[in-house]
């Protein structure tokens, strides 16, 4: 008997992803473009990409033959996709095929019980990027590396489970389970750093990967009002927070609302941390509807940028069923009590 699983990164370019006036305006430009979030659910990569919607994403595939129970033989499939990057100056669209790197792929770890796969997919674009860097030679000529590796773990009773073991730092990452489902993001994306390190010995082509910071996916809600936030005539402010600053402290008065963009904010209730919020969360609901005084403390344990919006951009119903949703979130690693 053969089982099959997958995991999937699909990565992107948000509008507030990039920083700084020189990059922003690179993208305000028409230069080059930010990319709209991918789907919720992953149903045809290729049309995806024919569509132009990712930059690449990395199809870990892999399968188990099972006899009497145990693992017997295993292998991969799948592998990476690149997309093109599509340059418009005035009348002129001119696009640069992506140049892909060879997927890494590490020899199974087989057990009879269980088969561990990682593999790690990326390339760059074929746009030249001639910038500053941190390491010799000082001077690129060649865009910086994007890549993700993934793990997945298939079992003999045919359960299976996936890891992130590593990003680069930019894009955005989100990864989608085997039945094509939003399952996690890499919560901080830092476009300067990856701008001016991920290249030759510095990625895992080289000697080096970059551990990924991976978090729990928001609501389906949370989602719709980010897109209303962001959407608005009047774009939001956004607030940068330093590691190891606040957003909000516990009973102070506060009425605005708060989209998490970028980084991972920890929840602390009464002095305890009770769980960490990544990007795509909205906060400070709670603190709108009972009586206008924070009911928790965020702090950055990331770097973090943060869009501002007024309460009243968002009906009092859809507040409602936010703050619901929070309090039944348990107390773990994603998102408890982050009403604030």
């Amino acid at each position: 008997m053969r089982i099959e699983s997958s995991v999937t990164s699909v990565s992107w370019i948000p509008s507030e992803a990039v920083t700084g006036p020189l990059l922003k305006g690179t993208f305000e430009s028409g230069f080059t473009h930010y990319d709209d979030p991918p789907p919720d659910e992953l149903d045809d990569l290729e049309e995806l990409r024919a569509e132009g919607r990712f930059r690449f994403a990395n199809h870990l595939s892999a399968w188990v033959d099972i006899e009497d129970g145990k693992i017997v033989d295993a292998g991969y499939s799948g592998g990476g996709l690149m997309g093109a990057t599509t340059v418009r100056l005035a009348s002129i669209r001119t696009t640069f095929e992506p140049v892909p790197l060879q997927d890494i792929r590490h020899e199974p770890e087989l057990s009879e019980s269980s088969a561990r796969f990682v593999q790690t997919t990326g390339g760059r674009t074929g746009l030249p990027a001639p910038r500053r860097v941190k390491h010799p030679p000082f001077i690129q000529f060649k865009a910086p590396t994007v890549w993700t590796t993934l793990g997945l773990t298939i079992r003999a009773d045919g359960t299976s489970d996936f890891e992130v073991l590593g990003a680069s730092k930019f894009p955005r990452h989100w990864i989608y389970d085997d039945d094509g489902q939003l399952a996690a993001k890499v919560g901080l994306a830092d476009f300067k750093e990856w701008y001016r390190d991920a290249f030759g010995r510095h990625t895992p082509w080289g000697d080096r990967d970059s551990k990924a910071l991976v978090t729990a996916v928001e609501t389906a809600l949370e989602r719709e009002l980010s897109s209303r936030i962001m959407q608005a005539d009047a774009r939001p402010e956004i607030r940068t927070i330093k590691r190891g600053a606040f957003l909000v402290q516990q009973g102070e008065p506060g009425d605005e609302l708060f989209l998490l963009l970028d980084g991972v904010l920890r929840v602390i209730v009464d002095g305890e941390a009770v769980g960490e919020i990544g990007p795509g969360a909205i906060l400070g609901e709670r603190a709108v509807l009972e009586g206008g005084k924070r009911t928790s403390t965020l702090e950055a344990t990331t770097p973090c940028r943060v869009a501002v919006a007024r309460a009243d951009q968002i009906d009092r119903a859809a507040l409602v069923q936010l703050a619901e949703g929070h309090r039944k979130q348990p107390s773990s690693r994603t998102k408890p009590e982050a009403g604030a």
